[in-house]
């Protein structure tokens, strides 16, 4: 079957550019670990409700997902140890959510089957994000100065990511067994894999692009994803999700609470950076 892998943001900037430059600043750094936080620990709630909804079959996948959720609890405990620590925040983090654009984005399935594709389909590409994301995330910290703040972090990331790329294995096994199944179903795994790569790509500009032009890429990324639909179902997909996704009042609410603490960090760098920069979004278009 084919593999979908992340895509870069804007087409332009890898995990490991951005991490980078995350790592150089502490405020940033400790926000970037505290949406890690945030996300596993509305994953432990996400895998419940799907849990509930399978509601005991078929018993090998429940099985498996209460484990995913026990992981997903103790990543999110030990990030939660490991702020705490550093003395950072552990409330909901500033911006656009990805979690919560994820989750707009999906459209719901018709029958049991289907959704059981679309849950696993779903999983495993968030997954690959995380997994790619935790090892840029280590690579910059060895890159960076061997400080104990970044020793502590480093540790806690190693520690997460070799399970996050079991998630990775587990979801890829289940949707290739689920294909096996019958040429019907290998066609239904290959769609919903390009459907949630497309929705996942799309939830993570959501929330990392506010430059000036974001309404038009989310348009884009939006037209992207109905294209992996039968074209019965492409107009009442793009009818329901086009109104947010082009007048969302978060994005605008990002954009100036960014644009506040650019200002209050430096007012220099505002002018000089962080305006070039929020119209160089236009060029991206």
């Amino acid at each position: 079957m084919t593999v979908a892998y992340p895509r870069k943001l804007r087409n332009t900037m890898s995990a490991r550019d951005i991490l980078k430059r995350v790592v150089g600043d502490r405020q940033i750094h400790l926000i970037t670990l505290n949406r890690y936080r945030y996300n596993e620990q509305r994953s432990c709630k996400d895998l419940t409700n799907l849990i509930e909804t399978l509601n005991g079959k078929p018993k090998e996948l429940v099985q498996d997902l209460s484990h995913h959720v026990a992981d997903e609890a103790r990543h999110a405990y030990w990030l939660t140890d490991l702020l705490i620590e550093l003395d950072a925040d552990i409330d909901t983090p500033p911006g656009m959510s990805y979690i919560n654009e994820f989750e707009r984005l999906i459209d719901e399935p018709d029958n049991m089957e289907d959704a059981v594709i679309d849950a696993i389909a779903a999983i495993n590409v968030t997954e690959k994000r995380g997994c790619e994301y935790f090892s840029a995330h280590i690579k910059a910290l060895k890159e960076a100065p061997e400080t104990e703040e970044n020793i502590k972090i480093r540790t806690t990331i190693e520690k997460i990511f070799p399970e996050e790329a079991g998630h990775v294995r587990w979801g890829n096994r289940w949707l290739g067994k689920i294909a096996a199944e019958s040429p019907q179903k290998k066609a239904k795994v290959a769609q919903a894999k390009r459907k949630y790569a497309a929705i996942e790509h799309a939830a993570y500009e959501c929330g990392m692009d506010i430059l000036a032009g974001a309404e038009l890429r989310r348009l884009s990324n939006l037209l992207e994803i109905s294209k992996t639909m039968p074209i019965w179902e492409q107009t009442t997909y793009l009818m329901e999700k086009l109104p947010q996704t082009i007048f969302d009042p978060q994005l605008q609410l990002t954009r100036i609470d960014a644009a506040q603490r650019a200002w209050k960090r430096s007012p220099q760098d505002f002018m000089d950076k962080f305006i070039p920069m929020f119209f160089q979004g236009i060029k991206n278009n």
